[in-house]
């Protein structure tokens, strides 16, 4: 008779089935051992985001991937028993791409986190996917370097996870988001190929760029394991910072267009409005709190001769109320600081559905002053806070929560009309934040039907079997 070793049974120390009922999964712990996680309430927790409008199914178990064979083997053993499988970084996600599915195996790439490379005199850094995304802009920053995509979970989001829904963040307006500053990636496939795409060299066009089509594809093509991002030159000296305020939002939207326009480049145009400055001082006391609608803060690296001056016009001839201008490094730091804790200060009114529309610039007047509108037609709060300079809002709806009632429908109504008026203007569902599960009711109107059948092909190519993230994005 074989044994049970030979049957890949683990032995009771690697494994306790009475954590997991369904007999496949011993087999995938006699494969990985104690990568493997079947405890009911650690299992859970994998399977957690950050989003309360998305309960999360339960999953089978989940792996602690260390290592590349581990992410191979653990495809391998999912496509054999056909389990869906949900990859996740920090779990930082709010569009319900990163959650448990029903049945599924929790992926978690957190532990991979070695900066394998740092290539000094090439501007090149090679990472695995759980290395957060600030410990490697400060690993960089050693070196008189930066990486520049910074969402703003960055202390948390993992680099995986901002390849995965093509992050943004405070600096994106000057360096784009994490798209452009991937060159390459290790990729294992639902079957549990390893596939690399990309180079190092600053440039090159043989063959299709597969990099990109996994850049934003939300685990839904393959499994990052490995990525060479390109750096940038950290600016000598701190940013010239500038903060405005302005009684009409939509005044603010066009000192944004203003500012786009003009020879100034900043590498940073943040809004924050009235509801968000409210949250912040109540929470932090930061003094914000006042008559005006809205604020831009913005940062200028390098500014040239008259790049102040020209940025104070664009603001003063837009209608701002108040303009003030530093080139202090503390105030510049804590100035920042605010605009990153606008969405933990909404936290604390109550449960949140964070939004993302992105539209052309010059629609972004338009854009606030219709999501106002939609807020008082169904009676909602919502905030708004975003990366003005790309014309990317984040709406926040905020509600009261009620157990097990799941988003208000007022709220999914208003979010419908918001969605509809970003695709009406020209612009999109979602700038950075990604599709998830949330925003899938709207995908098609965007996309239309051939785009979705092009999708629906290229996914059907690199996981015949439907086993990555199913349901998700699209």
């Amino acid at each position: 008779m074989p044994t049970a070793a030979a049957l890949g049974i683990p032995s009771p120390g690697d494994w306790n089935p009475g954590l997991s009922t369904d007999p496949r999964v011993g087999s995938l712990v006699g494969a990985l051992g104690e990568a493997v996680v079947t405890d009911a309430d650690i299992v859970a927790s994998l399977g957690t985001e950050m989003t309360p409008a998305v309960v999360p199914g339960t999953a089978l178990a989940a792996v602690r991937a260390r290592r590349t064979s581990d992410v191979v083997t653990a495809l391998r053993w999912a496509s054999e028993h056909a389990v869906p499988v949900v990859p996740r970084g920090a779990g930082t996600s709010i569009s319900g791409g990163a959650s448990a599915l029903e049945g599924s195996l929790v992926l978690s790439l957190a532990g991979m986190d070695d900066i394998t490379e740092l290539d000094v005199e090439n501007a090149v850094a090679v990472v695995e996917p759980g290395v957060i995304t600030a410990v490697l802009d400060r690993a960089a920053g050693e070196h008189g370097l930066m990486y520049a995509p910074d969402p703003g979970s960055y202390e948390t989001s993992t680099i995986g996870g901002n390849i995965a829904t093509n992050a943004g963040g405070l600096r994106c307006v000057r360096y784009g988001v994490t798209r452009e500053s991937v060159l390459g990636l290790e990729v294992v496939l639902a079957d549990g190929r390893l596939l690399k795409t990309g180079r190092r060299t600053a440039k090159g066009v043989v063959g299709y760029d597969l990099t990109s089509l996994f850049v934003g594809s939300e685990g839904t093509l393959g499994v990052v394991v490995s990525a060479v991002l390109k750096l940038h030159r950290r600016p000598s000296r701190p940013p010239a910072t500038f903060v405005a305020t302005f009684s009409d939002l939509a005044d603010a939207g066009r000192a944004v267009g203003a500012i786009m326009s003009s020879d100034v480049v900043p590498s940073m145009l943040e809004l924050l409005d009235r509801t968000t400055l409210a949250a912040l001082d109540s929470w932090r006391k930061t003094g914000l709190a006042s008559d005006c609608a809205g604020m831009l803060i913005g940062q200028v690296d390098r500014p040239a001769a008259g790049d102040l001056h020209l940025l104070q016009r664009c603001l003063e001839a837009a209608g701002s109320l108040d303009v003030a201008l530093t080139e202090d490094a503390r105030e510049a730091a804590e100035l920042v600081n605010i605009r990153r804790l606008a969405y933990p200060a909404l936290e604390r009114l109550g449960a949140c559905l964070v939004e993302d529309v992105c539209v052309p610039r010059s629609r972004l007047p338009e854009m606030m002053q219709t999501i106002a509108a939609i807020a008082a037609k169904y009676e909602v709060t919502v905030a708004c806070a975003g990366h003005a300079g790309d014309g990317n809002v984040h709406p926040v709806f905020i509600y009261e929560p009620a157990p097990g009632a799941g988003v208000p429908e007022p709220v999914w109504a208003a979010a419908d009309e918001v969605f509809r008026a970003a695709l009406d203007l020209g612009g999109t569902l979602t700038g950075e934040h990604g599709v998830g599960s949330l925003k899938q009711r709207w995908v098609a109107a965007e996309l239309g039907t051939e785009s979705l059948a092009v999708h629906a092909s290229i996914k059907a190519a690199l996981d015949p079997a439907g086993i990555l993230n199913p349901g998700r994005a699209f």
